[in-house]
């Protein structure tokens, strides 16, 4: 009967750990994903490295029938391009765009509230900033 009592008490315990260890991953996996609407504004974007040195570029990103959609400005604020696609997974996005006769593809996500960083291309360091609309 002793035996019994053990075994059950340990099957109890076991239980209980691989419960709270599931709430503990499940409640630090809701505090890692961007908010729904965190992208949408305008984003000043500086591209490290790049073969004609650091390139400045502004993303104006707005919420269209649910899907992200955009364009690039350059620092006079005269669109340069279209963001042809902007594809959302988890925390980040990916903007796919052309300039100067390239496809590329800029990938961002948040660091706080109002800062992003990220790649163009997988090889470019890139770091942003939301632009504060004044009113």
């Amino acid at each position: 009967m002793k035996k019994l009592s053990l075994i059950f008490t340990v099957v109890l315990a076991l239980l209980m750990s691989l419960t709270v260890k599931a709430q503990t991953v499940a409640a630090a996996a809701s505090t890692t994903t961007a908010p729904a609407d965190y992208f949408p504004g305008k984003w000043n974007v500086i591209v490290k490295g790049t073969p004609n040195g650091d390139a400045k570029m502004t993303f104006v990103i707005e919420r269209k029938d649910g899907k992200l959609a955009g364009a690039v400005q350059d620092s006079t604020g005269k669109e340069m391009t279209k963001i042809t696609s902007i594809d959302e997974k988890d925390k980040t996005i990916t903007a796919a765009f052309t300039v100067q006769s390239y496809d590329v593809t800029l990938t961002l996500e948040p660091v706080d509230a109002d800062d992003v960083k990220g790649s163009l291309m997988g090889m470019f360091a890139a770091t942003g900033v939301r632009v504060k609309e004044t009113k």
